[in-house]
């Protein structure tokens, strides 16, 4: 983790100084295949070094280059600077594997085989608290014994794609099941917390131990999906460092796509399990003064939900200045639906009107005074009663009108043309602090991840499309830094599109995906 911090904030620290200089230097890759050294004899016939740095976490030495056996070698003068920075990001791999594997043994022997916490737990809780947890170690410890192994072999290393495609290939399918477990397992979590003292007991004690190093019991349960998550993110480093066209380049896009394969199905499975009880809860408060719409189906989900201020009365009224000029109504909209309510006592909701949602258009009212300020126009060109409708909705801010107008009708052209489309240079930013999404239609941020620039508003909220994998969603501005320099967004772009190139037909795809 202390890794993987370092190397995320040099990689900040290194687009600051781009972003900084008038007249960057090209970055584009060498011509010249990188030579490599071989090894002598010598080397060959040593015991293997990797191996115990790779099992004892307290290594002071997280670089390739800082390993003694690489100092001494003399490599380092005969390798070319983009291969020196292409074996770090392989080593990278495989020495946080080695990490997340000494933590997933900590789960298992400190928490899962803890004797008291056996005796406490009924066989049941225990599996939907720890589910396929010894599954997915012994996938990683394969993982990890094949990637020593490549490492082994010389003191440069050749590869380590390959073996990352074969396992996701063949093994990984065990995050699948893990993950998509993830919604039971914090409900069966804050539910025991709750109702057995004894364990909440236990748990808190065995966090206090050295070896947690002040991490909770759930940080170690969610391992797993971030793990899964970084792996994908680690090979794309690995694919922006590997020369054009070689055979690593082929790997390493073979092993990215079916990680990405991977991902999706695990983010599917926690959206399948949440949303359906979402769902369900939803319903159980509609009640429908229209002819009723059945809410629940396994192909809709919650897009975002809330309150706005409706204009009363005919359209020549807007030049009144009343302070009863708007009401409230409740809007809940899914990915195929708008269901418009009021609300009404005992927490329910009362539905008024309905429609599909790709029957929605949104029409943004120019500044009319601060009574006005933040009105849209939602036009409903079907509602429940098969006739065209019209709201004159108010939101609290800027902010929300946007995200509300960008919801309801997300092909509505964004103030940014996105990078998609290859016709104009949208802007960017590189996020430079950590940010949880605590609406649908929010977007989490990691450290360093570089996003379009869409639609900005005047309260400090930006609608972004992250480069790597292309989710859109709302964030803070303060959650960033934009990068001013036109080479370093050129450039960017051309990582994200060689990450992608492998497959035409998604490039083609990019454009619509996640428009929520």
């Amino acid at each position: 983790q202390e890794y993987r911090d370092k190397s995320t904030r040099e990689e900040i620290e290194t687009r600051r100084l781009q972003d900084s200089q008038t007249n960057p230097e090209e970055t584009s890759p060498s011509e010249e295949t990188p030579s490599e050294a071989e090894p002598t004899s010598t080397t060959e016939n040593k015991a293997p070094p990797q191996i115990s740095l790779l099992r004892n976490s307290n290594s002071r030495f997280n670089l390739w280059q800082d390993l003694p056996e690489i100092r001494n070698s003399g490599v380092l003068s005969i390798l070319q600077p983009d291969e020196i920075k292409l074996q770090e990001a392989m080593f990278e791999l495989v020495t946080s594997e080695a990490s997340y594997y000494k933590s997933l043994n900590l789960l298992v022997s400190h928490f899962m085989e803890n004797e008291r916490l056996k005796k406490i737990l009924h066989p049941s809780e225990a599996h939907i608290l720890f589910s396929n947890v010894l599954d997915v170690m012994a996938v990683s410890e394969r993982f990890l014994l094949d990637l020593e192994q490549r490492v082994e072999e010389n003191i440069v290393i050749s590869d380590v794609c390959d073996i990352v495609y074969q396992h996701t290939v063949n093994h990984f399918s065990v995050y699948i099941t893990y993950v998509s477990n993830q919604t039971y397992q914090e409900r069966a979590y804050k539910q025991l917390l709750q109702d057995k003292p004894a364990f909440r007991e236990v748990i808190s004690q065995l966090e206090l131990d050295p070896k947690c190093k002040g991490l909770s019991f759930s940080s170690f349960l969610i391992l797993p999906f971030q793990r899964i998550t970084r792996l994908k993110l680690l090979v794309q480093n690995i694919l922006k460092k590997v020369e054009e066209k070689s055979d690593r380049e082929s790997t390493a896009l073979d092993a990215h796509k079916e990680l990405e394969t991977v991902v999706k199905a695990c983010n599917e499975g926690v959206r399948k399990m949440s949303r359906t009880e979402q769902m369900i809860s939803i319903q159980k408060k509609l009640e429908f003064k229209i002819k009723s719409v059945p809410i629940i189906s396994h192909s809709r989900w919650l897009l975002k939900q809330g309150e706005l201020q409706q204009m009363n009365g005919p359209k020549t009224s807007r030049t009144l200045r009343t302070k009863k000029l708007f009401r409230e109504i409740y809007l809940f909209l899914f990915n195929d639906l708008l269901v418009i309510c009021r609300q009404i006592p005992g927490d329910k909701y009362q539905v008024f009107d309905s429609a599909p949602r790709g029957l929605l258009r949104v029409e943004e009212l120019e500044d009319q005074g601060q009574s006005l300020a933040n009105v849209f126009i939602l036009r409903l060109l079907e509602n429940a009663d098969d006739r065209e409708a019209s709201y004159m909705l108010k939101a609290s801010s800027q902010s929300e009108m946007k995200r509300w107008m960008i919801s309801l009708a997300p092909n509505r052209r964004t103030k940014f043309v996105s990078f998609t489309s290859r016709l104009v240079d949208c802007p960017q930013i590189q996020c430079v602090h950590p940010y949880v999404a605590q609406q649908p239609d929010e977007l989490s941020l990691e450290l360093a991840d570089v996003l379009n620039i869409l639609d900005k508003t005047d309260d400090g909220w930006i609608f972004g499309e992250r480069l790597h994998d292309q989710e859109r969603g709302w964030f803070p501005s303060s959650m960033g830094e934009e990068i001013l320099n036109p080479k370093i967004r050129a450039q960017n772009l051309k990582e994200c599109f060689r990450v992608h190139k492998s497959d035409d037909s998604q490039r083609r795809k990019l454009g619509s995906r996640n428009r929520q």
